[in-house]
């Protein structure tokens, strides 16, 4: 868990990045010979991370070769949110206007079973006792996406990638307020393997205070031989190896991932998940994402009533907002999950008929007595809603190169510093407990049950958008488990309906439905509306601080803003340094 410098929110993930605008003047296509006014625009959640990837684009390279560049800093800067002992999704949107979506989530090994999480009685462990072991490691899958984006549509030498990673893992970086802050407030994941606490912790296994100067030779050794030989070093040989091996040393049960396992797996080329709001095409990722679905119903969902006239102030908007929500989400829970494993019903539940007709389930005069499942077409009626907890270790990174391309990409180690478990210099994902653990509920299979090579659902939603007139326009996508469909929702309307800026929108106040129970940010402007939402029906609202953290790049005619999460302005301050004796 991670607290801003103030504050606390229980049993929730804050994860924002500080405040940071740039503005970078747009060029089209026939600007870029010669003398470029416009190299690219860069989002992440830290600025170090941020400058590996405009490093490439200074150096010529492509928005993917930026968004790669950066997913790989994040690595060694933000251990407990991502890298590439985790996955993601990467949507690419060109000036064109084509789409193309990399599902780079991780795997499950092929020796699991819908019992995979069970006691031998049957029953569900903690959940905490399901992280801290084997069982939640999934094969990695970010440099498969690496590999597979980079192949299409880079443009620098592979090894390149890799150079501002290597340095800050080799010469060392200085722990900032949020590394440290989770260090301490995470030690039961962080500080659980040897690995971990040689890294980040004292030899009284106190965390390392923000400031300290930190070298991670053993990942930079990987990185080496990954930009070296390629994506091959990462899933053979020793590395896998190393993985592997750590993996079977912290589970009851015999090899829960082997070498084959990490040897097989295969990043893949997806459908996305597009659809109108208000003549903007948006764009998002389909399954095992629920994301991008999600997205699209909320914002299709609210298409009928003009949210400009009735205004960003007004509590009928942010009604409508959460009613959204309810329905988008009571959809999620029942249909999507791994295509590959389950018939999802894609199409039936971002068509703008099946879309009008949950819209009219709305009023905004008072709450729906309860959100229930619709029936879009093609929809199963024999699964059943799992026991899935949220995603927590997650990154958001945003590309534009000067072609105008747009990368949205969100990369995931599941919780704080994901299973603990660390091999070869960096930690591994715990993505394996975002299956429900439970694979039948009253008789029925779970869509999201565990199965041999099947990819958990996730709720990350690396979006892209386009204007009127098919120019990209918007790359946005956020972290935060089961927020995360919801931030982006957000900060579409801002942008679309609000003509906010890319900073404005993300620093919009956040609310989200929980079912029957609604959150809405401690602080914001909307928590003196508060009255006004109980009044129509939101009676279970509770005040905390909003677990998000989002970025995003803008088009405002002839300029591109980059933005990240302006809560905690705090958290990315690095006191100066002190050296490791």
């Amino acid at each position: 868990m991670i607290r801003s410098a103030t504050r606390t929110l229980a049993a929730l993930l804050v994860l924002t990045g500080a405040p940071a605008v740039h503005a970078q003047e747009a060029a089209s296509p026939a600007d870029v010979p010669g003398d470029l006014p416009f190299i690219g625009s860069v989002s992440a959640a830290d600025p170090r991370a941020e400058a590996a990837g405009m490093a490439m684009l200074k150096r010529g390279g492509s928005a993917t070769d930026a968004a790669i560049a950066t997913m790989l800093a994040l690595t060694v800067v933000e251990p407990q949110s991502s890298g590439i002992g985790g996955g993601g999704f990467l949507v690419r949107g060109a000036a064109d206007g084509s789409v193309e979506t990399v599902d780079g989530r991780e795997t499950a090994p092929m020796g699991a079973t819908p019992d995979w999480f069970l006691n031998a009685d049957g029953s569900v462990p903690p959940f905490m006792e399901s992280v801290l072991s084997g069982l939640s490691v999934g094969v990695p899958g970010n440099i498969a996406l690496a590999a597979q984006a980079h192949g299409r549509h880079g443009k620098l030498p592979w090894a390149v990638l890799f150079e501002p990673a290597i340095k800050l893992a080799r010469d060392g970086f200085a722990i900032n307020v949020r590394l440290a802050q989770s260090l301490a407030q995470s030690s039961d994941r962080a500080a659980s393997s040897a690995g971990g606490r040689a890294l980040f912790y004292d030899n009284q296994n106190r965390p390392l205070p923000a400031g300290t100067l930190v070298r991670n030779p053993d990942l930079a050794r990987t990185f080496e031989a990954i930009a070296e030989t390629g994506p091959e070093a990462f899933y053979r040989g020793p590395i896998a190896r190393g993985i592997a091996e750590t993996v079977a040393s912290a589970t009851p049960r015999p090899a829960p991932m082997t070498e084959a396992d990490i040897a097989g797996y295969e990043a893949k080329l997806r459908d996305g998940v597009c659809g109108l709001y208000r003549g903007y095409r948006v764009c998002g990722m389909g399954p095992p994402s629920s994301g991008g679905v999600a997205v699209l119903q909320i914002l299709g969902q609210l298409e009928r009533f003009d949210l400009r006239a009735l205004g960003l102030g007004n509590p009928v908007t942010w009604h409508l907002f959460l009613e959204s929500q309810r329905l988008a989400y009571a959809d999620r829970e029942l249909y999507l999950a791994d295509s590959d494993f389950v018939s999802v019903p894609v199409a039936g539940l971002i068509d703008r008929a099946y879309l009008a007709e949950r819209s009219a389930l709305i009023s905004p005069d008072t709450t729906m007595a309860e959100a229930l499942p619709g029936v879009p077409r093609g929809a199963q009626s024999a699964l059943a809603d799992g026991d899935e907890p949220e995603e927590r270790g997650t990154s958001h990174i945003a590309a534009v190169d000067a072609m105008g391309t747009m990368i949205s990409y969100t990369s995931t180690i599941e919780g704080a510093f994901g299973s603990g478990l660390t091999a070869n210099g960096f930690y591994l994902n715990n993505e394996l407990t975002d299956f429900s653990r439970s694979p039948t509920v009253d008789g029925k299979p779970v869509a999201n049950r565990v199965e041999p090579g099947k990819r958990p659902r996730s709720s990350m939603a690396p979006t892209v958008v386009f204007d009127p007139e098919g120019r990209p326009v918007l790359a946005i996508g956020a972290a935060g488990g089961s927020t995360i469909p919801v931030t982006t929702a957000r900060a579409i309307i801002g942008a679309i309906d609000f003509d906010l800026s890319s900073r404005q929108a993300l620093a919009l106040p956040f609310t989200m439905a929980f079912g029957d129970s609604v959150l809405v940010e401690q602080g914001s402007w909307l928590e003196r509306r508060v009255p006004a939402l109980r009044a129509l029906g939101h009676e279970n609202i509770s005040l905390r601080e909003a677990p998000i953290k989002a970025g995003a790049i803008k088009r405002e005619g002839a300029i591109w803003e980059a933005a990240r999460d302006p809560r905690l302005e705090d958290v990315l301050l690095v006191p100066r340094a002190t050296p490791l004796p």
